[in-house]
Formats: structure tokens, sequence, C-alpha cells
């Protein structure tokens, strides 16, 4: 046996890995939000780049060279500046969020995503953890992933694939310095982002994240939803802790400081940020205008809902449009989500309206929220009234719906969390299995398949699935649950448990807005939820436009970053 000393020596020399807390991180007390003002700043519109040149009147494909870069960045207007980790073009033009990349459908968009991040990180990071190290101890490897993004495996960010700046060191799968995006899929709201293995949740808390729109004018032209840099915006919505000095602040202690020095399940800030600025405000017109709201959280679901009213009607969900809008008061976000709305100002009765959120966090067992984390950004109304060139259509982007004649596997993919002596979470897996462990999950190329998502634990997981995307099918309650997972932790096999056996309570009803084509879910805890995953373009029914076999393969996982760093991730192999 170990002796207890012994293993303090190593979590106080992992501590000292992580650079000197007491100096750095944790130099200023937490900042109360209630110091801060709300809706006094003005909502930014990210700077957008054309993934395309246009050359005699006719698009072709376009390479981009897109930096990471250290700087400060000014979250409010009574805030420090705060040191981040921001994408742009340049340094100087380095914003959080990134700039939004505006792609064509069918153009090619080459990205060399580059790092010039320095040596230490701006933010604790737990080496206990399945982590990126560099042999040297210097640098900060970043990976970038296109979330929604249907690409070759080399493009899609694997978290292996990680480097440091200048490409000095690289992970074990890295293979190369730029990116191809075809766009090949259908139109629809990507984004891109950070996926270091063990580093995601400290990267993009550091600021490593920005739009992506694949743009398809024949598609979408006729449609004649709101359009334009006024009336068509991308709105990254999460949530940061900030120091007194402006820092963003992390909790530097583990809950369970012996197993992890560092590691949280859950992180969650009570300043509320979109596109940037703390509780922001935006004036518009009485008219309808278009959000793509991206929940660019760590952990914390957002319920929306306006203040006064005002509706929310649906155009999309994710990367993909809906056959036809739906119309709802609210709508839950879970991390990496997105929800595409049109907002019709004209119908509110009051001149400002506060886009509100009432999600708990943890979702959706946990605290309720507060005066500071249960508002998000004000829109003050002209109260004038105009004549609005937009409409919302009966019927918006019709996909082929799934096939279950077409299936060609069925699959269980339990969700576990595993805890210490004193009841606190030590590590998540999917299947009973950490991502190193030998690929399970080999879906063939052009097949659908039935996956049946069981989750045994408290939480709701957000899953997302890399290249597929897929429907939601039926969601049924666990009856007699803990004697299930009993069965599940010993033999961790959903059908020698007799999985028919205890899927057979109430169902929830797959919300309208959401039972079209996803790459995210909400997984609720203590249910088996099935999806029909197609591992094809569903607008083509065709095969992709690139080899989805080659290395180093694709990825499946929780959301909820604090869990996909430890370590609810798990590879995902296409085959022939």
């Amino acid at each position: 046996m170990v002796s207890m000393g012994r293993i303090l020596l190593f979590h106080l020399i992992c501590l000292a890995l992580l650079g000197e807390l007491s100096t750095s991180w944790a130099k200023d007390r937490l900042l109360d939000p209630s110091e801060l003002e709300m809706f006094v700043d003005e909502l930014p519109d990210m700077p957008k780049i054309q993934g395309f040149h246009a050359v005699d009147g006719s698009p072709k494909a376009k390479s981009l060279t897109i930096g990471m870069f250290k700087k400060k960045w000014k979250f409010h207007r009574d805030l420090p500046p705060t040191p981040v980790f921001a994408y742009g073009v340049s340094w100087l033009t380095a914003t959080v969020p990134g700039p939004t990349i505006e792609a064509l459908h069918g153009i090619d968009t080459y990205v060399t995503w580059q790092n010039h991040l320095p040596s230490k990180h701006i933010l604790p990071w737990d080496p206990t953890i399945p982590t990126a190290m560099p042999a040297t101890k210097k640098g900060v490897p970043t990976v970038v992933h296109l979330h929604g993004g249907i690409n070759e495996p080399t493009s899609d960010g694997n978290p292996n694939s990680w480097f440091t700046a200048g490409f000095k060191e690289k992970g074990p799968t890295w293979s190369k310095r730029t990116y191809h995006y075809d766009n090949n899929q259908q139109p629809g709201n990507l984004w891109y982002h950070d996926h270091a293995m063990g580093l995601t949740r400290v990267n993009l808390l550091a600021g490593l994240i920005g739009a992506y729109v694949i743009r398809h004018p024949a598609v979408e032209g006729p449609l004649k939803l709101p359009y334009g840099d006024e009336f068509d915006r991308p709105l990254f919505v999460f949530d940061r802790s900030f120091s007194t000095d402006g820092s963003i602040y992390m909790n530097s202690t583990g809950n369970n400081p012996f197993i992890h020095p560092q590691w949280q399940p859950e992180y969650f800030g009570d300043a509320i940020i979109v596109n940037g600025k703390a509780w922001p405000k935006m004036m518009v017109r009485r008219r309808k205008y278009r959000f793509r709201i991206i929940n660019a959280s760590n952990a914390r679901f957002f319920r929306f809902f306006f203040t006064n009213g005002l509706k929310f009607i649906h155009v999309a969900a994710d990367s993909t449009y809906l056959g036809e809008p739906v119309v709802t008061n609210e709508t839950l976000l879970a991390p990496s989500e997105i929800v595409d709305v049109v907002v019709d100002f004209s119908k509110s009765k009051t001149d400002e309206a506060v886009l509100a959120n009432d999600a708990p966090y943890p979702y959706p067992s946990g605290d309720p929220v507060n005066e500071s984390n249960g508002k998000v950004m004000k829109f003050i109304i002209e109260k004038n009234r105009e004549i609005d060139t937009w409409s919302i259509p009966n019927e918006l982007i019709k996909y082929p719906s799934p096939d279950l004649s077409s299936v060609s596997q069925t699959r269980y993919i339990a969700m576990y969390e595993y805890t210490s002596d004193i009841g606190e979470p030590t590590h998540l897996y999917i299947n009973g299995k950490p991502y190193e462990a030998p690929v399970t999950e080999t879906p063939k190329a052009g097949t659908s398949e039935i996956w049946n998502v069981i989750n045994l634990t408290g939480d709701n997981h957000p899953m997302h699935i890399h290249l597929g995307l897929f429907t939601v099918l039926d969601q049924t309650k666990l009856v007699n649950e803990e004697e299930f997972k009993v069965c599940m932790l010993k033999n961790n096999d959903a059908i020698k448990c007799q999985i028919s056996k205890y899927a057979g309570g109430k169902k929830i009803e797959v919300a309208a807005h959401e039972k079209g084509w996803k790459n995210v879910y909400k997984m609720t805890p203590g249910y088996v939820t099935k999806i029909l995953v197609s591992f094809s373009y569903i607008h083509s029914n065709t095969s992709y436009s690139f080899d989805p076999t080659s290395q180093p393969g694709y990825a499946y996982h929780c959301h909820i970053l604090d869990h996909e760093d430890n370590a609810m991730m798990r590879p995902l192999k296409v085959i022939k």
C-alpha cells in the first residue's frame, strides 16, 4: 500500500505543475456580480470573414489563416480588462467570440489554425485527468473542432491532434496544419472551438470559440427570413465569473483534491455573457430579427424566455433547418446546442424586453437561478412601427424522415458517473470505458444505426456525435432504476441486464422544434433515449465527398466540458 505521505507528495507536485496557484489565478477575490450594472454595454457584432472568394461573379475556394492569441478583452464597462485567449486573423483583431466564418454550400474553405499562445495557461488545469501534455511541459495544446461539420477525419479536430505554438510539439494523431472544410453538407449553423484532450473546458473558458455559418442562397433565399448584418445575428451565450482584477475566476481546488487537485465536475459563472459582453443591450426596430443562439457554456443550461411574453419562432436546430416553423414561449438549450429563431418585435406591447433564464444548475435538479444568472440581455425596442419585408413561410426545408428499415445496427450507450468515498464525482465514462480503450462504435459509412442512450447518472448530459446527424425517436423512463444500475455497474451489458424489462416507464414527448436532425441532444437522467444516427448526407442521401474511414477517426461525448475532459468521451471509427 502506498503511504499517505507519498500520495500527498504526488499531489503537491501536481499543484506545482498547475502553475503557482496562489500567485497567479488565486491572487484576487471573487467579484460579486451585483457590482456590475446590467445592460450598459452594446451587444457587439463579431467580425465576419468570408470563407470563399468571388472571382468574376462566381464563388471560389478560399484559404484562411486564423490564429489563437493571448490578449485582454473588456467584458463589461466597469470591469478591468480580462486576459483571454482569442481567435482572429491577427492579435489586434482577435475577439471573444472569434470572427464568424461565412461559408457557401459546395465551396471549399481551407483554414490554417495557428497557435500563438504563451508557454503557460491563464487558467488552472489538472494533470491527473487524461490531458494533452507537451514533453517540454511548455506551451498550451490546442486543436480546432468545427462543431456540426461533416468533414474528413484529419480536419475534424481529434482531441489527440493538438499542437503548441509554432507547431513545436504535436499530439499523437496530428497530421497537418491546414484543415479542409468542403461545405457539402446542408446549410446551417456550426461553431468552432478548441478540442484538446483534457483541456477543452479551460481553453473554451479562456475564449476559444467562434461561429461558422454555411449558407445556400438558392435554397435559403426563397424563404425570405430576416437577412443581413442588422437583422440576422449570431448570439454566443455563456457564463463566467471574474476576480476583482478582471481575470476569469476558476476554482483552483478540486472537489476531490487528493484525487484530482483541480478538476471540478461543473463550472458555473454568475455573469452571463453574450457576444463577449456581460448582460448587453441591443436597440431593435419593430420588425422581425433572426437570432442564431449558441450555448457556449461549459455546463450551464439555459431556459430562455422573454419577460414581456414575446415568442420564439424556431426555424432551425443545431446545424439543420426544420421542416416547418415552431412557435414556443420558452426554449431549453444545453451546452453546445444551437437554436435558430425569429423574434417579431412588432408584437411587443412594451418598449423593452429582457431575455431571461430560469434553468436550474446543474440541470435539472440543481440550484435555482439568482438575479445575476437569471438575466441574459435587454432589447430596447423603437416606438415607431414600420413595414417589415421579412416573412415566416409555412414550410422551411424538408429533409427525408428517418428510415427505420435502413437501420444496420442497434447499439446501447450507457452513461456512468463514479464517486469517491466522500460521495463526490471522480470521473465519468461512456459504456464503462475511458477514451483510450479500443474503439467499440464502428458504423459503416452510408448506413444508419439505432443508439439507445441509457443515462444512469443524476445529470442531464448533452451528447454530441461528431460527423453523424441524428433524430430522437423515443425517451422512456427506467423502472426499478437502482436495480438495473447495480447490474450495469457489474456487467456493463444492457442486454445481459435485460434492458427491455426496465425500459418500460413513462415517455417524454420530443419537443416539436427538436424533432428534426440534430448533432446534440439532452439525455434525460434515468431515461433511455432512442436515436437514429445517419452516417451519410441527409439533404441528398448520398455518400460523403471524402473518406470517413481514414485515421484518426471521430469521437462522441458529453458536451458538459468538465465531463468530456474527465473522461466522458469515446472514439468513433467509421468503416467501409
